[in-house]
């Protein structure tokens, strides 16, 4: 598939900044498009990334915590409003998606959400989606439980997804390999469950990728981006690093 892309629909942290929204993004390619995570106003920043709602295949959730489920009640409530009928497959550890159903059925949306097919997963298992597309998962080492996600999909650049984590050993084996790792850098110092830019970096070195796109980061309560590139540099990582910004497309 051509013009086949990674969205970064939303790159901030727990803590939104005017122009960063909830870290979520979508799988623009074969077997897609696919949304990972529900921050807040999926559906509009689907439609911005020139996406159309209606054609999602499924949704991955990483895990429970509200700024990755939260918008998840009112995409299929927009879903619905325009006009799908098509099941949508919901997928997550089976934590995760009974938070998620709860969410869904506090808003009242019982008959709204029937189009929904929740489909758990465990952490380890590959999905085997349409087009030849893969997702690998592996378990990050988070406050609660959370998945990372590994996109193979035949003659594209694997990317690797760390979600939510502190470093660990098995995102780490995960990315190996992979050409594109977007990986979370929250803090500006060693934090459970989190993880800082220099930490990114050395993660990115140690799997062997070639380009490393930092999200769930703030400029305001992380560090300066100036700073986070340099926490990179420092880690030894030598491919290409940058901070990730809401909207952006990268092409696979």
């Amino acid at each position: 598939m051509t013009n086949a892309r990674i969205v970064l629909l939303g790159t901030g942290t727990g803590l939104p900044d005017p122009d960063r929204a909830y870290t979520h993004l979508a799988w623009d390619g074969p077997g897609g498009p696919l949304l990972v995570d529900g921050g807040g106003e999926s559906y509009r920043r689907l439609l911005a990334a020139g996406i159309d709602p209606q054609t999602l295949r499924g949704v991955i959730l990483t895990h429970s915590h509200c700024d990755h489920i939260n918008g998840l009640p009112a995409l299929l409530f927009s879903l619905r409003l325009g006009g799908r009928t098509e099941s949508l497959p919901v997928y997550g550890l089976a934590p995760t998606l009974e938070l998620a159903r709860g969410y869904v059925l506090a808003a009242g949306l019982e008959e709204w959400a029937d189009i929904t097919e929740w489909r758990p997963i465990a952490a380890g298992d590959r999905l085997r989606l349409p087009d030849g597309l893969e997702v690998a998962t592996a378990l990050t080492a988070h406050s609660r439980p959370c998945i990372a996600l590994r996109f193979t999909a035949p003659s594209l650049p694997t990317v690797c997804y760390s979600a939510d984590t502190e470093p660990c050993p098995a995102v780490t084996e995960l990315a190996t390999g992979a050409h594109l790792l977007i990986h979370e850098a929250t803090v500006a110092e060693p934090f459970a469950g989190h993880t800082t830019p220099r930490q990114a970096g050395a993660a990115a070195a140690a799997a062997g990728v070639r380009q490393l796109v930092l999200v769930h980061f703030s400029p305001r309560w992380t560090m300066p981006v100036a700073q986070a590139l340099a926490e990179v540099a420092a880690s030894g990582f030598t491919g290409a690093a940058q901070i990730g910004h809401d909207l952006q497309s990268l092409p696979l």
